[in-house]
């Protein structure tokens, strides 16, 4: 799915800012694609974009109204199909990565239908994907992969796009995810493919290219996470990776949401992804291991990121607090 630019990022009755992540990652990584929010009146979440009316922002070019909120149970509110009703009729499509859809609203599908416009449910797949082939395919490719799940695959991955497009590098970012697809504007989101077409539909949304541009593809789930590494394995052989980066939180007791498993030693992980990796690309290699430092101090952080670095042998870096200037010159020096 492709969405159409420039959005207004509907931010509703968000009870605070962590529930108005989705907007505020938009909003960070593709500020240009943003012309307003749209707040109801017991909304506690600013981006800092200009508060626009339906109206104001259909004058200033908006083309979507992307639901940049998540509330418990990931439902769509009544309170907010008003809006969304007005949205459609003043001539913007939706877009939500929520778990309720759009398309089972009644109101929204005949309003949509009525007014020519679409629905997105960027959860959800909206076409059929091949069974992957594994076929070398021109182009570079790399892909983030974890320690554990929600560890900063995403967020990794459009700082070294951006870094690399500061650089003049030739790269795209490849969405995997409900987020990470609302912030690029397309991608799949692998958790909602059915298991034997997870590789065909990275394959797909990562295809040939010049020989010197690369994919960054979003990575899901661990290897090691007992509910999601079917997801993780299907990333890995269809990005057919050139190089992999580790993301990891040092302060886990356990794996995400599974307390009788322990994370995986650093080593352990870096060489079974890597032999994972090896099915579709003998040659790829790590180039660095990127850390959310945040529950840690500055000198707690750098302190274990340098042990780190000198264990394994490659840079090791907080993206937030340092960037990720490093792994991208060992990406260069691939290309």
């Amino acid at each position: 799915m492709e969405l159409k630019k420039p959005y207004l990022l509907f931010l509703g009755d968000a009870a605070d800012a962590l529930a108005a992540k989705v907007a505020q990652g938009i909003k960070t990584w593709r500020p240009e694609y943003c012309v307003g929010q749209f707040r109801l009146e017991n909304c506690n979440a600013d981006c800092g974009l200009s508060d626009m009316t339906i109206q104001e922002a259909v004058a200033a070019g908006a083309k979507t109204l992307v639901i940049g909120v998540a509330n418990r149970g990931g439902i769509i509110s009544d309170e907010w199909i008003n809006i969304l009703v007005e949205a459609l009729e003043a001539g913007m499509d939706l877009a939500s990565g929520l778990h309720n859809k759009l398309t089972d609203i009644p109101a929204l599908v005949e309003c949509a239908e009525k007014n020519g416009r679409s629905l997105f449910d960027v959860r959800y797949p909206t076409q059929a994907y091949p069974v992957a082939n594994g076929k070398k395919r021109a182009g570079k490719r790399l892909l983030t992969v974890g320690t554990d799940c929600s560890v900063g695959k995403m967020y990794t991955s459009l700082a070294i796009e951006k870094e690399m497009h500061a650089r003049g590098i030739d790269a795209d970012f490849r969405a995997t995810g409900q987020t990470g697809i609302l912030i690029s504007g397309n991608g799949v989101s692998a958790d909602c493919v059915v298991a034997d077409f997870i590789s065909g539909a990275i394959e797909t949304i990562s295809p040939e290219n010049k020989p010197d541009h690369w994919d960054v593809i979003e990575g899901q789930g661990s290897l090691f996470h007992a509910s999601f590494a079917g997801v993780t394995t299907g990333l890995i052989h269809g990005s057919q990776a050139d190089a992999l980066v580790l993301c990891h939180e040092p302060t886990r007791q356990h794996m995400r949401g599974l307390p009788e498993y322990a994370l995986p030693e650093i080593d352990v992980c870096m060489e079974t992804n890597l032999a994972t990796a090896r099915l579709t690309n003998p040659d790829v290699q790590f180039v660095g291991v990127s850390v959310n430092t945040s529950a840690l101090d500055e000198d707690a952080a750098m302190s274990y990121m340098a042990r780190l670095e000198e264990q394994i042998g490659l840079p090791v870096i907080d993206p937030f607090r340092q960037g990720v200037g490093r792994i991208v010159d060992r990406l260069a020096a691939l290309s």
